[in-house]
């Protein structure tokens, strides 16, 4: 039988209480770290991969605006000139040659431009280095020109000199009518004109990220590394999508295995692509630093962390040692009992606190990212989804709704005329124009680009007609922010009165804006016959 003495000299490795609870609280603070850790990994890296696929796309999109305006400009000019030739048919040879060459050296558009006779005979040319007047049209291009009798744009081609070139022309008629010949401009893609400066300098940024340029069947015209100019890559996915007129971005893999982020836009012009690129691994390589640049702020906070929590774990386990050592004390020797105290209040309050900061914070950054899923990042409104959402809620619970179709009349003419920048806020003047003009409970929606929608709860067609109309006379009394009124056209349906699905609502409201729009725009149209006083 064992007795006293042999249970206390019993020989067992044992581990204390402080010991205990100090590797559990450091091993719960580690593992809160490890997964804060991931999670930010994933969160910048979604929000890595999502920023630089927004902003090659808007680069992309610029750029291709860019082209499109410079293409335009430079029909114009052919199309002067081409003027000027026609109503003075018997310009002479030095003044018809200085038209020419002031109009290559003041643009810098073309390389070389050329007067042709209806017969093919080059009549003038510009500079006089680049041919012989009085020579016959030589190649395909231009004797497509010729024959087409139309503006023309080549597609780009290796010459007999080996220059990637393409020639554009206009068509010479006279006053009668009659075809005299065109106007042609060769543009030396790779030599020095204003196209290759703007898109020749193609240089790589820190981030690896660059452009380049394909005509309509897939080949490279601007690239940085010129040895692939020329080259086809119609099989690059993003370069088939802009073959196809296409717009966007997307992960891809190019025709060399490279994995790269993209953004892609068609000139409408000529039906180029411009694609902007970033490598995946140098996001990586950023994303990398990124982290690296977190863990240097964060570690140091995690160390003093660690060492609270071990100093209060041990906190937390003293009373239970005293109580050890007070109890070890029974039988050997009188021992006093302390007085009670209360050791968990601080404690208590210390974690509820920590906890509830935590909570706070994964709250704060969830409403965030809730928020930023459902709204417009432009004009603040409601996005589609949330428009989507609302009207199939609304339909399930059978409450009849009003719904309001918006569009800008001639809003392409705003950005073409004053730039994006005042674009944008003709759309926020818009959106807040329509917040005021609602109640709480309706809904705000921007549908796309320049239109928008305007749920309104347990509302009458005739009173969401007088909404429409206060907002539509509201922006056709404002001059601002382009200095002169801009209006709208507004298109009205009902649940349940116009349809009972919300696909087929909105497409009745889209109806009826579109019929405001054939009328005249600056009107407010109800979907089909409703007839309702206005008194």
């Amino acid at each position: 039988m064992l007795t006293p003495r042999d249970i206390i000299n019993c020989p067992q490795r044992k581990i204390s209480l402080a010991t205990l609870l100090s590797g559990l609280v450091a091993l719960s603070v580690a593992l809160t770290f490890t997964i804060q850790l991931i999670a930010s990994y994933q969160s910048k890296k979604r929000a890595l991969f999502d920023t630089t696929l927004t902003l090659n796309h808007s680069n992309a999109m610029k750029m291709s605006l860019t082209m499109d305006s410079l293409f335009k400009s430079m029909r114009g000019s052919l199309q002067y000139t081409a003027g000027i030739m026609a109503n003075n048919p018997l310009m002479n040879e030095e003044i018809r040659y200085e038209h020419l060459e002031l109009m290559r050296r003041s643009s810098g558009y073309f390389n070389s431009i050329v007067a042709v006779d209806e017969t093919g005979i080059m009549r003038s040319i510009a500079p006089q280095t680049a041919g012989t007047a009085g020579k016959p049209l030589s190649t395909d291009a231009s004797k497509e020109a010729l024959a087409l009798r139309k503006p023309y744009t080549s597609k780009p081609y290796i010459s007999a000199t080996g220059r990637l070139i393409m020639f554009m022309s206009e068509p010479l008629f006279d006053k009668d009518g009659t075809y005299r010949g065109l106007i042609g401009g060769t543009i030396y893609l790779q030599e020095n004109n204003i196209m290759n400066t703007i898109f020749g300098s193609n240089n790589i940024d820190e981030l690896g990220t660059y452009f380049f340029v394909v005509s309509s069947d897939g080949s490279l015209l601007f690239h940085p590394d010129r040895s692939r100019i020329a080259e086809n890559v119609s099989r690059n996915q993003v370069v088939i999508k802009t073959m196809q007129g296409q717009n966007g971005s997307e992960q891809v893999v190019n025709t060399r295995g490279v994995a790269l982020l993209a953004g892609y836009s068609t000139v409408q012009e000529n039906n180029w692509g411009v694609v902007v690129v970033s490598p995946i691994d140098k996001v990586y390589e950023q994303l990398n630093r990124d982290i690296r640049t977190m863990l240097l702020y964060m570690l140091p906070p995690f160390v003093l962390l660690m060492l609270a929590a071990v100093w209060l774990a041990r906190r937390l386990a003293r009373p239970f040692v005293s109580l050890a050592d007070l109890v070890s004390k029974l039988g050997k020797e009188k021992v006093d009992l302390p007085a009670p105290q209360s050791h968990w209040n601080r404690e208590a309050d210390l974690l509820t606190r920590t906890i509830m900061l935590a909570v706070a914070d994964i709250r704060e950054r969830t409403d965030q990212l809730t928020q930023a899923a459902v709204t417009d990042p432009l004009t603040g409104l409601a996005n589609r989804r949330t428009m989507e959402k609302a009207m199939n809620g609304w339909i399930a619970e059978q409450a009849p709704f009003s719904i309001i179709v918006l569009d800008l009349d001639k809003f392409k003419s705003i950005n073409d005329t004053y730039g994006h920048q005042v674009g944008d806020e003709v759309l926020k003047v818009l959106a807040e124009t329509m917040k005021q003009s609602v109640r709480p409970i309706d809904i705000c929606c921007r549908y796309g680009g320049e239109e928008f929608v305007i749920l309104l709860a347990r509302t009458s067609v005739p009173e969401a007609f007088i909404v429409a109309e206060r907002i539509r006379r509201t922006m056709e009394e404002s001059v601002e922010p382009v200095g002169k009124p801009v209006t709208l056209s507004l298109g009205i349906a009902h649940y349940p009165s116009h349809a009972l699905a919300a696909e087929a609502l909105f497409l009745q409201a889209d109806q009826a804006l579109y019929e405001a729009k054939r009328m005249g725009r600056n009107q407010t149209v109800i979907t089909r016959s409703y007839e309702f006083s206005t008194e």
